[in-house]
């Protein structure tokens, strides 16, 4: 049977990632998604109303034109976990194939909000529901199944198309995390059996975005034991405490509001994506939140409950906002520019539970947004986080269960790939022979 691996994006940058396998006559696409850095540069962008083909070319959703070289028909497409750049172009993509969207059940539910909110497109896919451990048949010969992985969203997962010449394992995005605050661990035991039954594993694609990183990455309740001490050393302070997160990081986001009342304070979310996650969290049953728990999206909503808050006491509440990589329309960068009624004091806590994604558009509006939140006299509480992606101890660990035949490295540019091909090199891969550097738009021959 003839394999082959399209790399249509992620192979050059962090985002839009999108990857189709070829088995024979079928295909599987993994991942439609969005490059927010190329939206984030442009003022007032609305992609909802935006064509695929002028997304295409400002480089903001993959250019999947080189699928029309692919000899076969699509059969699921499979985005691996909800964040935005791996299914914001599903609204703008998916329509183009005569394929189910397989997920699981946090992802496909915010799939379905994409695809409500698209205003140019209408998404018609049916839309299949899958849990990890489930298969389903692609094709007469071939099966997919859904492996459970830890990453900073709930509900990851990584796809094995199980192939006649062995398992391909799109490995983007996880952490090895045996103690995780919300779901199970890592399933390693799987991935070891697939590693070592019928043919073994032709091709690992892996995410290596921490591949110039020592040592592993901690587990999500390292992070958690932080912030606890973080709040807990706030908890006599008389002012103001504001605290933001990926609004997708649930696990996150629950221990926030867990410790807001530990120090005696009444937690409330603020944006529209921190009310938008949470909620489907709590609607599909991943996540539990307290009855009062205040969620609040739009513009006048989250501006009267600031005012609350100003009127009742700072002191008596913690904001979660929106707006850790210092993105304008946020609520914490409006926060700093004194556009919303909540007024920062001197000594007000600022608390970032998130890095700065490693990006020049990122790192700059994240420099800019704390230096207005410092002129008006908060402290900040830096990189209270741990990363949701695999270190090189992780890359050796997985290499290790998994015994790929070829590697290709994913989700990063060919700067951010130099760690993960020395690493590579030292398990015995070799350049152009079974490790593969690609770029978007090229298609790999494995078999």
């Amino acid at each position: 049977m003839e394999i082959e691996i399209a790399t249509i994006g992620g192979y050059e940058e962090v985002g839009r990632q999108m990857t189709a396998v070829r088995a024979g006559d079928d295909i599987v696409v993994f991942d439609m998604g969005l490059n927010l850095s190329n939206v984030l540069i442009h003022d007032d962008i609305r992609t909802e109303q935006m064509h695929s083909l002028d997304l295409i070319d400002m480089g903001a959703i993959p250019d999947d034109r080189i699928m029309n070289d692919l000899e076969g028909d699509v059969q699921a497409i499979v985005p691996t976990h909800g964040h935005l750049d791996h299914i914001g172009a599903i609204s703008k993509l998916a329509h183009r194939y005569d394929a189910p969207i397989v997920a699981a059940p946090f992802t496909l539910d915010l799939v379905k909000e994409e695809i409500q909110d698209e205003g140019k497109f209408q998404v018609q896919n049916d839309l299949i529901e899958m849990d990890a451990g489930e298969t389903m048949p692609i094709g007469d010969r071939c099966e997919l199944e859904f492996v459970n992985v830890t990453h900073s969203i709930i509900n990851a997962i990584n796809p094995v198309l199980h192939t006649p010449e062995g398992a391909i394992v799109y490995g983007l995005d996880k952490r090895i995390d045996h103690t995780p605050v919300i779901g199970d661990p890592i399933d390693m035991k799987r991935f070891r059996e697939i590693g070592r039954e019928g043919q073994g594993v032709l091709c690992y694609i892996e995410d290596c975005t921490n591949a110039n990183k020592k040592g592993r990455t901690p587990s999500e309740a390292v992070a958690r034991s932080q912030l606890r001490d973080v709040m807990r050393s706030l908890e006599d302070y008389d002012g103001g405490i504001v605290a933001t997160t990926f609004s997708s990081h649930i696990a996150r986001v629950t221990s926030l509001v867990e410790f807001a009342e530990e120090i005696g304070r009444q937690p409330v979310l603020l944006g529209r994506s921190m009310e938008k996650y949470s909620g489907t969290a709590e609607r599909i049953g991943a996540a539990t939140f307290p009855n009062d728990l205040g969620m609040y999206g739009h513009r006048k909503s989250v501006d009267r409950a600031f005012k609350r808050i100003m009127n009742e006491g700072k002191e008596n509440f913690l904001p979660v906002v929106t707006g850790h990589q210092g993105e304008p329309r946020a609520m914490l960068t409006r926060m700093g520019r004194g556009e919303t009624p909540y007024e920062l004091d001197d000594g007000d806590k600022v608390i970032f539970s998130a890095r700065v994604i490693p990006e020049p558009t990122n790192e700059g509006q994240r420099y800019q947004s704390e230096r207005l939140l410092g002129m008006q006299g908060a402290r900040i509480y830096d990189d209270v986080h741990v990363s949701g992606h695999l270190s090189q101890e992780g890359h050796y660990t997985m290499l290790d269960a998994l015994q790929p035949q070829h590697v290709v490295p994913a989700h990063q540019s060919m700067k951010g790939f130099s760690g993960y091909v020395d690493l590579a090199a030292k398990q015995g891969y070799n350049l152009d022979r079974d490790l593969h550097v690609t770029s978007n738009g090229n298609v790999i021959q494995l078999v």
